[in-house]
């Protein structure tokens, strides 16, 4: 039933993301997104070759384990890469790839033996978490979307499922970073959209973490420099883990620049990798 219900949120958020872009000018797909190099059509073309490297993940491990090879010189140049044929694309064949990869991919997911580890670009997942992170980076790059079209970001409660893989992620974003995975509990305290106190890790842990659920989460997708967030910590090792956070697999990512969002002059985001590697 759980799986189901992410699903269900996925579908909403890909609902939310097409409402988005069909409603746009051919000539918008070609605005910059905050992902540098990356356009609105960079990130569409992105989702849907990740959406059919899931398929393979779920459908064909020996093809998808090829796929992870190609990768494996250089993760980000590999992405990059990926967005190389859809820059050449009509919009409308762009769109329609998209819609089919991700109904492929969803279609495979509710077919998949829900016991199965699949295999992905990070450590392999349940089918869970899987789901999981396919949601989050539709949100993800949504959310580059809306910030090249100025776009209002609209806080909904599949927010917790965002959360809660960026929480869980904690270790990998030491791990990523190449630092000491940290022993000490954080507890972690955000208000969801309705208001309600959404909470992770210890009470009475002396690292903490607080904030509301949208700016945590494009906290720990990296879509925000914490200082541009309401989310606040206690103790070293949550503002640690906070100015690393990544939700997503790969490399360690630059993440925006103190100040890109907040109407003062920017700041270069620290040159630690890439973001869009997820």
């Amino acid at each position: 039933m759980q799986l189901d219900l992410v699903l269900r949120d996925v579908a909403a958020e890909t609902g939310c993301l097409m409402s988005m872009l069909l409603a746009l000018p051919v000539v918008a797909w070609e605005k910059a997104t905050p992902a540098e190099g990356w356009t609105v059509r960079d990130q569409v073309s992105h989702l849907t070759f990740s959406d059919n490297a899931a398929y393979l993940a779920l459908t064909d491990r020996a093809a998808f384990t090829q796929l992870l090879a190609q990768s494996q010189p250089d993760p980000i140049a590999f992405v990059d890469r990926a967005n190389i044929p859809g820059r050449t694309t009509g919009v409308p064949e762009l769109l329609g790839g998209f819609v089919q990869a991700r109904v492929q991919m969803v279609h495979s997911l509710r077919a998949v033996d829900r016991h199965t580890r699949v295999p992905w670009f990070g450590p392999p997942m349940s089918v869970l978490s899987f789901v999981t992170a396919r949601l989050m980076e539709t949100w993800a790059h949504g959310q580059d979307v809306r910030d090249a079209l100025g776009a209002e970001t609209v806080a909904t409660d599949r927010l917790r499922h965002i959360a809660d893989i960026g929480v869980r992620a904690l270790p990998n974003s030491f791990r990523a970073h190449g630092r000491p995975i940290p022993a000490a509990p954080v507890r972690v305290e955000i208000t969801g959209p309705s208001g309600e106190l959404w909470v992770w890790g210890e009470r009475g842990a002396k690292n903490r973490v607080t904030g509301s659920a949208l700016d945590f989460c494009l906290v720990v997708t990296q879509r925000r420099h914490p200082g541009d967030t309401d989310v606040s910590t206690e103790g070293a090792v949550a503002a640690e883990w906070i100015s690393i956070a990544q939700a997503f697999a790969g490399p360690p990512g630059a993440g925006r620049g103190a100040g890109q969002f907040s109407g003062r002059p920017a700041e270069p985001a620290a040159a630690l990798g890439d973001e869009r590697h997820d």
